[in-house]
């Protein structure tokens, strides 16, 4: 399954992590560890589990992968946004912005993998 050509998911969600990763040192530094600390897990296992799926052993495998970064990135956003509802915390508009287009094009790519899998099905069957 692993395509060595770039890949605009695999690059954008290699790239947010590390942007992540500034904003809860900033955190840290200003002594908010819980959200810190649950910001990082999710928003590191984003691309972790795209990377993941490039390595998906069937069609099934890479959706299921792609739905676990689906997950990690929603939860991220809950994250920023507890961030930006709350008075006492710093938040980064530039980081939900580009969450939300990495969860839209996540989304894009689970749909069509499973529109290319229903159509094999529907072939198979008739």
């Amino acid at each position: 399954m692993k395509n060595d050509k770039e890949n605009l998911i695999v690059a954008l969600t290699f790239e947010f992590p590390l942007h992540i990763i500034t904003f809860c040192e900033e955190l840290e530094s200003q002594k908010k560890y819980v959200i810190s600390k649950q910001l990082i897990r999710s928003g590191i296992s984003i691309g972790a589990n795209v990377r993941e799926a490039q390595n998906a052993e069937s069609k099934a495998d890479f959706i299921h992968k792609m739905k676990i970064a689906a997950k990690e990135a929603d939860e991220t956003e809950y994250f920023l946004l507890l961030c930006q509802s709350s008075k006492t915390y710093p938040f980064d508009p530039t980081l939900l912005d580009k969450l939300i287009s990495i969860i839209k094009i996540i989304s894009k790519i689970i749909a069509s993998s499973k529109a290319v899998k229903t159509f094999s099905n529907l072939q198979i069957t008739q």
